[in-house]
């Protein structure tokens, strides 16, 4: 094998040295690879007379101690690989008073005690972040370990989290699960009991591009409020509204920590418990006449589906057809038709939300159709529709509120089955933190090239 004192370079940059394109290494020499039996060997020795500084003092040093040779990795070029063979000096330090005794050289783009060159890192820490491809699938490309490619993502990504919110004027608050809830025998009893029931909560950006803002750990009120009572006044003063669905915990959390904001209920979940109260009816008539479960035989089990579609979208003959079956039942039939009126009630007045293009509702139109469902729960035998009923009284500030505004929480909606991709996606997460990290990333794509459009410079016309 060659000294490394014979490799040098002249002076000015040889088309080795630009092709490479690292800063402060010159190509020296290109040879085969004779002990891998493909790709290339490039020698680079390092150009920069400042190298040779003391990195404690910064006094120059001439006094050589011995040559050494690394072979940092670097960035793949075409498809057979580049082996960097970087030919080093390490020098003396003869500053009395200086601590440091010897050194080596290094350089910005490849650091002290690092294999990896710093493209080599940021790229890697580019392709987990900026594409679909996991931590592990960046590792395998460019030939690194799982902590390694990791190290890069969090350094490519921790930036970007680490800059101010953005301004939000409407804020979503939703749960999400996290894994499967976990089981466990009683010794004594024999009954199975829940031991660890993981939730995480989002807080996103319901009206803007903010997208997912944070996701805290459960989804008590404490949790919440811990998170909003980090962030400063200035950016909570700007919230006006909150989205949440019906809980009683996340309503606590905001009226606590946002005093000013107005809660708004989610009416997408409203339908959703009305639907769910008519399954409840229906299935408590087939208990109460038949002594058992519905079959497929049944005409309330039959036509469980159209009683849960909505009027509008039911042709006329099928909704004939499921009318008069019901009917035919007798007093259980007419149970579950009154049900489904009282929910078809509550659909119309939900219905008068305002969506883009359409005016606010009228008060008086909201108090007819109100009344409307309440006149008709009033009738209706069934305790679970009077729960119903309660229900809406109890949240019918932020009802209304949802009714005048057209606000929701559709985007924290859309932002919980991104974050279940993406824990399927990495087959799972163990460590809650890097869970957070992949998601919150993942959900702020459209915040980010929101702001490059605004930062690009704009072009010049002639």
């Amino acid at each position: 094998m060659v000294q490394s004192t014979q490799w040098q370079v002249g002076q000015g940059h040889d088309p080795g040295t630009l092709l490479l394109g690292i800063e402060g290494l010159a190509v020296a020499a290109v040879e085969g690879d004779a002990d891998e039996g493909e790709g290339r060997l490039v020698h680079v020795v390092i150009e920069e007379v400042g190298a040779a500084a003391c990195p404690a003092c910064g006094v120059l040093s001439s006094s050589v101690k011995e040559h050494v040779t690394t072979r940092p990795r670097d960035v793949p070029y075409g498809p057979d690989p580049i082996r960097l063979v970087w030919h080093k000096t390490r020098w003396r330090c003869r500053e009395t008073l200086c601590p440091r005794k010897t050194f080596t050289e290094c350089l910005p783009t490849v650091p002290a005690r690092s294999w990896l060159t710093t493209r080599l890192r940021a790229e890697c820490g580019q392709l987990a972040a900026d594409t679909d491809s996991c931590v592990t699938a960046a590792g395998l490309w460019y030939g690194v370990s799982w902590p390694i490619a990791h190290a890069a993502y969090v350094a490519y990504v921790q930036p970007v989290f680490e800059q101010p919110l953005p301004d939000v004027r409407v804020l979503g608050i939703d749960e999400t699960r996290r894994g499967k809830p976990k089981w466990a025998q009683d010794a004594d009893t024999g009954r199975w009991q829940m031991v660890a029931d993981w939730w995480q909560t989002g807080i996103v950006d319901a009206l803007g591009t903010g997208g997912m803002l944070a996701q805290v750990d459960g989804r008590t009120s404490s949790s919440v409020t811990g998170w909003l009572d980090t962030q400063p006044d200035s950016w909570k003063s700007s919230i006006t509204h909150v989205a949440i669905d019906l809980s009683g915990s996340y309503l606590k959390a905001v009226r606590s920590a946002l005093p000013d904001a107005v809660v708004v209920a989610d009416l997408f979940h409203l339908v959703r418990l009305a639907n769910d109260t008519l399954t409840k009816v229906r299935q408590e008539a087939t208990r109460t006449v038949r002594g058992r479960r519905g079959r497929a035989k049944d005409p309330e089990w039959a036509n469980r589906r159209k009683l849960l579609t909505g009027h509008e979208r039911l042709s006329e003959p099928a909704f004939t057809r499921m009318w008069n079956e019901l009917i035919e039942q007798g007093e259980p039939g007419v149970e579950i038709l009154h049900a489904y009126a009282v929910k078809e009630n509550l659909r119309r007045l939900l219905d008068l939300a305002p969506t883009p293009g359409t005016s606010v509702p009228d008060r008086s139109a909201i108090s007819h159709r109100l009344w409307r469902f309440y006149d008709m729960a009033a009738d209706s035998p069934s305790p679970e529709i009077h729960r119903l009923a309660r229900t809406i009284e109890t949240w019918w500030d932020t009802i209304e509120a949802g009714l005048l505004t057209g606000y929701s929480n559709a985007r924290s909606e859309g932002l919980n089955r991104l974050a279940k991709h993406e824990a399927r996606n990495a087959f799972g997460f163990r460590n809650p933190d890097n869970h957070r990290r992949r998601v919150r990333w993942r959900t702020t794509r459209q915040h980010r090239r929101a702001q490059q459009f605004h930062t690009r410079p704009a072009r010049l016309t002639l």
